[in-house]
């Protein structure tokens, strides 16, 4: 792994948490949904971010790909047929 040493804690401290909230997600979700509902929010905070933090612009576009990630969840939740 390349950088400094101390990162690779850094990384495990990242990773840790998630990894129970995906084994408790997993009996109640399936692996596909709890991957676009990781997405879903992973961008929504981002973007959150990038607005307040890093003073970007939200443009038309990115509420347009906003909107598909929602229909997306909303898909990925529907009931399928039989």
């Amino acid at each position: 792994m390349a950088g400094h040493p101390g990162q690779l804690g850094h990384r495990v401290l990242r990773i840790l948490p998630a990894v129970p909230a995906n084994r408790i997600g997993y009996g109640t979700f399936t692996g596909q949904q709890l991957k676009i509902m990781q997405e879903v929010i992973t961008l929504a905070v981002f973007a959150v971010f990038s607005v307040f933090w890093l003073g970007e612009a939200l443009r038309w576009n990115y509420l347009a790909t906003m909107g598909c990630l929602v229909a997306a969840v909303v898909l990925m939740f529907s009931p399928t047929p039989g």
